[in-house]
Protein backbone atom coordinates (compact mmCIF):
# COMPACT_ATOMS: atom_id res chain seq x y z
CA UNK A 1 0.00 0.00 0.00
CA UNK A 2 1.29 3.39 -0.79
CA UNK A 3 2.23 6.08 1.65
CA UNK A 4 -0.92 8.36 0.13
CA UNK A 5 -3.40 5.29 0.37
CA UNK A 6 -2.11 4.57 4.36
CA UNK A 7 -2.91 8.46 5.11
CA UNK A 8 -6.24 8.41 2.86
CA UNK A 9 -7.63 5.29 4.71
CA UNK A 10 -6.38 6.78 8.05
CA UNK A 11 -8.12 10.15 7.35
CA UNK A 12 -11.11 9.06 5.41
CA UNK A 13 -13.77 10.21 8.28
CA UNK A 14 -12.12 13.80 8.50
CA UNK A 15 -12.71 14.00 4.74
CA UNK A 16 -15.90 12.81 4.36
CA UNK A 17 -17.05 15.73 6.46
CA UNK A 18 -14.95 18.15 4.82
CA UNK A 19 -15.96 16.80 1.48
CA UNK A 20 -19.71 16.98 2.17
CA UNK A 21 -19.16 20.77 3.70
CA UNK A 22 -17.66 22.13 0.87
CA UNK A 23 -19.72 20.50 -2.05
CA UNK A 24 -22.72 21.47 -0.24
CA UNK A 25 -21.51 24.67 -0.13
CA UNK A 26 -19.23 25.97 -3.08
CA UNK A 27 -20.98 25.31 -6.51
CA UNK A 28 -19.87 27.01 -9.90
CA UNK A 29 -24.31 28.10 -10.08
CA UNK A 30 -23.67 31.38 -8.41
CA UNK A 31 -21.77 33.88 -6.83
CA UNK A 32 -20.25 32.68 -3.21
CA UNK A 33 -20.30 34.70 -0.09
CA UNK A 34 -19.30 35.25 3.41
CA UNK A 35 -22.11 33.13 4.56
CA UNK A 36 -20.41 30.16 2.54
CA UNK A 37 -16.90 31.06 3.60
CA UNK A 38 -18.42 31.40 7.67
CA UNK A 39 -19.96 27.70 7.43
CA UNK A 40 -16.36 26.63 5.97
CA UNK A 41 -14.72 28.14 8.41
CA UNK A 42 -17.15 26.73 11.46
CA UNK A 43 -16.81 22.67 9.43
CA UNK A 44 -13.10 23.01 10.06
CA UNK A 45 -12.67 24.06 13.71
CA UNK A 46 -15.19 21.18 14.31
CA UNK A 47 -12.76 18.64 12.55
CA UNK A 48 -10.44 20.38 15.41
CA UNK A 49 -8.35 21.81 12.32
CA UNK A 50 -7.95 24.46 15.76
CA UNK A 51 -9.77 27.97 15.71
CA UNK A 52 -6.33 29.70 14.10
CA UNK A 53 -5.97 27.15 11.39
CA UNK A 54 -9.29 27.48 10.38
CA UNK A 55 -9.15 31.23 9.68
CA UNK A 56 -6.22 31.38 7.95
CA UNK A 57 -7.19 28.98 6.09
CA UNK A 58 -10.62 30.30 5.53
CA UNK A 59 -9.20 33.96 4.97
CA UNK A 60 -6.99 33.02 1.78
CA UNK A 61 -9.73 30.72 0.29
CA UNK A 62 -11.84 33.81 0.81
CA UNK A 63 -9.28 36.38 -0.67
CA UNK A 64 -7.99 34.17 -3.86
CA UNK A 65 -12.05 34.37 -4.78
CA UNK A 66 -12.52 37.60 -4.31
CA UNK A 67 -8.88 37.49 -6.52
CA UNK A 68 -10.76 35.33 -9.13
CA UNK A 69 -8.02 33.00 -8.20
CA UNK A 70 -10.68 30.07 -7.57
CA UNK A 71 -13.83 29.44 -9.03
CA UNK A 72 -14.74 25.98 -8.93
CA UNK A 73 -14.95 23.52 -5.96
CA UNK A 74 -11.84 21.90 -7.62
CA UNK A 75 -10.41 25.17 -6.33
CA UNK A 76 -11.26 24.89 -3.53
CA UNK A 77 -10.24 21.75 -2.96
CA UNK A 78 -6.86 22.26 -4.46
CA UNK A 79 -6.08 25.80 -2.66
CA UNK A 80 -7.36 24.22 0.57
CA UNK A 81 -4.71 21.32 0.67
CA UNK A 82 -1.47 23.67 -0.27
CA UNK A 83 -2.50 25.57 2.19
CA UNK A 84 -2.71 23.54 5.03
CA UNK A 85 0.39 21.35 3.27
CA UNK A 86 2.60 24.95 3.83
CA UNK A 87 0.98 24.99 8.07
CA UNK A 88 2.30 21.14 8.00
CA UNK A 89 5.90 21.60 6.21
CA UNK A 90 7.14 25.05 7.72
CA UNK A 91 8.94 23.48 10.60
CA UNK A 92 9.56 20.31 8.84
CA UNK A 93 13.17 18.83 9.09
CA UNK A 94 15.29 15.92 9.62
CA UNK A 95 15.85 13.89 12.55
CA UNK A 96 19.11 14.96 14.40
CA UNK A 97 21.01 11.87 14.20
CA UNK A 98 24.13 12.63 16.48
CA UNK A 99 27.22 12.39 14.49
CA UNK A 100 29.28 8.34 14.41
CA UNK A 101 30.36 6.85 16.34
CA UNK A 102 27.82 8.79 18.91
CA UNK A 103 24.54 6.79 20.06
CA UNK A 104 21.41 9.15 18.65
CA UNK A 105 19.60 9.22 22.48
CA UNK A 106 15.56 10.19 21.67
CA UNK A 107 13.71 10.34 24.72
CA UNK A 108 9.73 9.25 24.36
CA UNK A 109 7.41 10.96 26.81
CA UNK A 110 3.32 11.20 26.75
CA UNK A 111 0.18 11.24 28.61
CA UNK A 112 -1.11 7.54 29.57
CA UNK A 113 -2.54 5.99 26.47
CA UNK A 114 -0.87 8.21 23.91
CA UNK A 115 0.82 5.20 22.40
CA UNK A 116 4.48 5.79 23.52
CA UNK A 117 5.62 2.16 24.61
CA UNK A 118 4.07 0.93 20.82
CA UNK A 119 5.56 3.91 19.00
CA UNK A 120 8.83 2.44 20.21
CA UNK A 121 8.77 -0.64 19.21
CA UNK A 122 7.87 0.21 16.00
CA UNK A 123 10.72 2.68 15.48
CA UNK A 124 12.67 -0.05 16.81
CA UNK A 125 11.65 -2.74 14.06
CA UNK A 126 12.01 0.32 11.59
CA UNK A 127 16.07 1.13 12.60
CA UNK A 128 16.69 -2.70 13.39
CA UNK A 129 15.29 -3.62 9.67
CA UNK A 130 17.68 -0.24 8.20
CA UNK A 131 20.95 -2.18 9.82
CA UNK A 132 21.03 -0.03 12.48
CA UNK A 133 21.60 -1.13 16.15
CA UNK A 134 19.00 -0.27 18.45
CA UNK A 135 18.90 -0.09 22.50
CA UNK A 136 15.50 0.28 24.62
CA UNK A 137 15.98 2.20 27.76
CA UNK A 138 12.26 0.85 30.04
CA UNK A 139 12.61 4.32 31.97
CA UNK A 140 8.22 3.59 32.83
CA UNK A 141 9.58 1.89 35.95
CA UNK A 142 6.19 2.53 38.01
CA UNK A 143 4.39 0.50 35.58
CA UNK A 144 5.47 -3.29 35.57
CA UNK A 145 3.35 -4.01 32.40
CA UNK A 146 5.50 -1.31 30.62
CA UNK A 147 8.74 -2.68 31.07
CA UNK A 148 7.20 -5.79 30.27
CA UNK A 149 5.84 -4.67 26.96
CA UNK A 150 8.98 -2.82 25.87
CA UNK A 151 10.85 -6.38 26.69
CA UNK A 152 8.47 -8.23 24.50
CA UNK A 153 9.51 -5.39 21.56
CA UNK A 154 12.83 -5.99 22.39
CA UNK A 155 12.34 -9.89 21.70
CA UNK A 156 10.49 -9.19 18.80
CA UNK A 157 13.00 -6.64 17.01
CA UNK A 158 16.01 -8.39 18.42
CA UNK A 159 17.33 -5.22 20.33
CA UNK A 160 18.68 -4.88 23.90
CA UNK A 161 16.06 -3.53 26.54
CA UNK A 162 18.13 -2.07 29.74
CA UNK A 163 15.62 -2.36 32.95
CA UNK A 164 15.55 -1.60 36.40
CA UNK A 165 14.50 -3.47 39.16
CA UNK A 166 10.38 -2.35 39.82
CA UNK A 167 10.15 0.83 41.03
CA UNK A 168 13.86 1.77 40.70
CA UNK A 169 14.53 5.71 39.62
CA UNK A 170 13.54 6.39 36.01
CA UNK A 171 16.47 8.80 35.58
CA UNK A 172 19.24 6.41 36.67
CA UNK A 173 17.88 2.98 34.19
CA UNK A 174 17.89 5.91 31.22
CA UNK A 175 21.57 6.81 32.44
CA UNK A 176 22.32 3.16 32.46
CA UNK A 177 20.33 2.76 28.66
CA UNK A 178 22.86 5.34 27.43
CA UNK A 179 25.92 4.56 29.18
CA UNK A 180 25.20 0.88 27.29
CA UNK A 181 24.70 2.20 24.20
CA UNK A 182 27.82 4.23 24.42
CA UNK A 183 29.85 1.31 25.16
CA UNK A 184 28.57 -1.12 22.92
CA UNK A 185 29.09 1.00 20.14
CA UNK A 186 24.89 0.77 19.66
CA UNK A 187 23.18 3.21 16.94
CA UNK A 188 20.12 4.58 18.34
CA UNK A 189 18.87 4.87 22.02
CA UNK A 190 15.01 5.27 22.43
CA UNK A 191 13.87 5.53 26.25
CA UNK A 192 10.45 5.12 27.08
CA UNK A 193 8.98 7.24 30.17
CA UNK A 194 6.56 7.05 32.37
CA UNK A 195 2.76 8.41 31.06
CA UNK A 196 2.21 11.24 33.01
CA UNK A 197 -0.60 13.90 32.98
CA UNK A 198 0.46 16.77 32.08
CA UNK A 199 -1.11 18.56 35.27
CA UNK A 200 1.13 16.94 37.61
CA UNK A 201 4.02 18.90 38.24
CA UNK A 202 5.78 16.63 40.13
CA UNK A 203 6.17 14.23 37.26
CA UNK A 204 6.86 16.60 34.88
CA UNK A 205 9.87 17.79 36.75
CA UNK A 206 11.03 14.34 36.80
CA UNK A 207 11.69 14.66 33.21
CA UNK A 208 14.78 17.05 33.69
CA UNK A 209 15.94 14.62 35.89
CA UNK A 210 15.96 11.70 33.12
CA UNK A 211 17.51 14.42 30.35
CA UNK A 212 20.57 15.58 32.98
CA UNK A 213 21.15 11.86 33.58
CA UNK A 214 20.98 11.06 30.04
CA UNK A 215 23.61 13.91 29.23
CA UNK A 216 26.09 12.35 32.10
CA UNK A 217 26.00 9.11 29.93
CA UNK A 218 26.12 10.69 26.27
CA UNK A 219 27.13 14.47 25.94
CA UNK A 220 24.72 16.42 23.84
CA UNK A 221 22.30 13.92 24.67
CA UNK A 222 19.34 13.56 24.41
CA UNK A 223 19.72 14.51 20.78
CA UNK A 224 15.75 14.53 20.42
CA UNK A 225 12.80 14.63 23.30
CA UNK A 226 9.37 13.73 21.01
CA UNK A 227 5.85 13.75 22.27
CA UNK A 228 3.68 11.42 21.19
CA UNK A 229 0.16 12.72 20.88
CA UNK A 230 -3.03 10.83 20.45
CA UNK A 231 -4.80 12.81 18.05
CA UNK A 232 -8.07 10.99 18.39
CA UNK A 233 -8.88 13.23 21.51
CA UNK A 234 -9.17 16.55 19.59
CA UNK A 235 -8.90 19.58 21.69
CA UNK A 236 -7.92 17.51 24.53
CA UNK A 237 -4.36 16.81 22.70
CA UNK A 238 -3.65 20.39 21.62
CA UNK A 239 -3.57 20.84 25.75
CA UNK A 240 -1.35 18.21 26.08
CA UNK A 241 0.79 19.77 23.29
CA UNK A 242 0.88 22.89 25.09
CA UNK A 243 1.97 21.78 28.44
CA UNK A 244 4.54 19.06 27.59
CA UNK A 245 5.54 22.07 25.07
CA UNK A 246 6.47 24.27 28.27
CA UNK A 247 8.00 21.72 30.77
CA UNK A 248 10.36 19.15 28.25
CA UNK A 249 11.94 21.33 25.47
CA UNK A 250 10.00 19.60 23.28
CA UNK A 251 11.85 18.83 19.35
CA UNK A 252 9.01 16.80 17.84
CA UNK A 253 5.94 15.16 17.51
CA UNK A 254 4.50 11.68 16.66
CA UNK A 255 0.74 11.42 16.42
CA UNK A 256 -0.86 8.61 16.97
CA UNK A 257 -4.42 6.90 16.41
CA UNK A 258 -5.16 8.88 13.32
CA UNK A 259 -7.31 5.24 12.08
CA UNK A 260 -10.62 6.58 10.86
CA UNK A 261 -11.65 8.83 14.39
CA UNK A 262 -12.24 11.87 12.18
CA UNK A 263 -9.99 13.94 14.41
CA UNK A 264 -7.65 14.38 11.68
CA UNK A 265 -7.32 18.33 11.85
CA UNK A 266 -5.59 18.44 14.88
CA UNK A 267 -2.84 17.70 13.18
CA UNK A 268 -2.68 21.17 11.41
CA UNK A 269 -3.99 22.47 15.20
CA UNK A 270 -0.77 21.35 16.86
CA UNK A 271 1.55 22.41 13.98
CA UNK A 272 0.14 25.82 13.56
CA UNK A 273 0.04 26.69 17.17
CA UNK A 274 3.71 25.11 18.11
CA UNK A 275 5.60 24.90 15.37
CA UNK A 276 7.61 22.14 16.15
CA UNK A 277 8.18 18.98 13.59
CA UNK A 278 5.98 16.04 13.20
CA UNK A 279 8.53 12.91 12.53
CA UNK A 280 6.12 9.85 12.58
CA UNK A 281 2.51 9.16 12.74
CA UNK A 282 0.48 5.79 13.35
CA UNK A 283 -2.69 5.05 11.64
CA UNK A 284 -3.17 1.27 13.46
CA UNK A 285 -1.65 -1.13 15.81
CA UNK A 286 0.43 -3.00 12.83
CA UNK A 287 4.84 -1.99 12.35
CA UNK A 288 3.76 -1.08 9.17
CA UNK A 289 1.05 1.75 10.41
CA UNK A 290 3.56 3.96 11.66
CA UNK A 291 4.80 6.34 8.59
CA UNK A 292 6.90 9.05 8.22
CA UNK A 293 5.24 11.94 7.82
CA UNK A 294 4.83 13.88 4.85
CA UNK A 295 3.01 17.70 4.77
CA UNK A 296 1.97 17.03 0.99
CA UNK A 297 0.49 13.84 0.85
CA UNK A 298 -1.83 14.66 4.64
CA UNK A 299 -2.33 17.89 2.92
CA UNK A 300 -4.07 16.24 -0.15
CA UNK A 301 -5.62 13.20 1.85
CA UNK A 302 -7.72 15.55 4.47
CA UNK A 303 -8.76 17.75 0.94
CA UNK A 304 -10.01 15.17 -1.19
CA UNK A 305 -13.26 15.03 -3.03
CA UNK A 306 -14.98 11.74 -1.88
CA UNK A 307 -17.45 12.06 -4.45
CA UNK A 308 -15.13 11.86 -6.82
Amino acid sequence: MGLFSVFKRGLQKTAVGVSRTISGLFTGEKKWDNAQFEELEFALIAADFGVKASGEIVNELKNSYELGKIATTADIYNEAAELVAEILRKNQRQIAFAPAPAPTVILMVGVNGSGKTTTIGKLAQRWQNEGKRVVLGAADTFRAAAVEQLQLWGERTNCHVVAGKPQADPASVAFAAAEYAVNNHADIVLIDTAGRQQTRKALMDELSKIVRAIGKACPNAPHEVWLTVDASLGSNALSQAREFSKSANLTGLVLTKLDGTGKGGMTVAIHREFELPTFFTGFGEAPDDLQEFDPELYAAALFQDTKA
